[in-house]
């Protein structure tokens, strides 16, 4: 039969050796936290863009030419809008949405909402449809390109 002060020997010695892994696990939590923490300040960064006085040097390995991108690509980021930007800056199916509500807009037909826009684009009126026109809609009022008059229902900035 074993003894009392064995028995609490061993269960002082599972608790602490439990104590050691929590405390390594928690560290770890901690590493990726922080991790997360910069990942997202270093974006938010970048995302803010130069300052109007910082110039960006572009960015050209030794020996090749700089490329000048005239034109917006499909994924690219929307940037903030400002005077002389035009929607030529724009990825292709933002510059569609651009396009179907600067139509509306000279045609004085009104604002629309998500699900206009999205039969206007030549999408099916489905909820996963309307959404990813929903996301691109309230990307560009973020961005100030577009306003949104109610919940849901956008036009040009005038």
């Amino acid at each position: 039969m074993p003894s009392v002060m064995g028995l609490l020997e061993e269960r002082e010695r599972a608790a602490r050796q439990r104590v050691e892994a929590l405390q390594a696990e928690l560290r770890e939590a901690e590493a990726a936290w922080e991790r997360f923490v910069i990942a997202r300040e270093t974006v938010a960064e970048v995302l803010a863009g130069p300052c109007e006085d910082e110039a960006v040097p572009p960015v050209v390995a030794p020996g090749e030419r700089p490329v000048r991108v005239a034109t917006a690509v499909p994924g690219s980021m929307v940037p903030v809008w400002r005077d002389g930007l035009d929607a030529g800056a724009l990825a292709p199916d933002y510059q569609r949405i651009m396009e179907i509500l600067a139509g509306r807009s000279r045609a004085d037909a009104g604002p629309m909402d998500c699900r206009q826009l999205a039969v206007a684009l030549g999408l099916e009126a489905v909820a996963a449809k309307v959404e990813g026109v929903r996301s691109k809609a309230k990307r560009l009022v973020a961005r100030g390109w577009l306003a949104e008059e109610r919940l849901g229902v956008f036009s040009v900035v005038s």
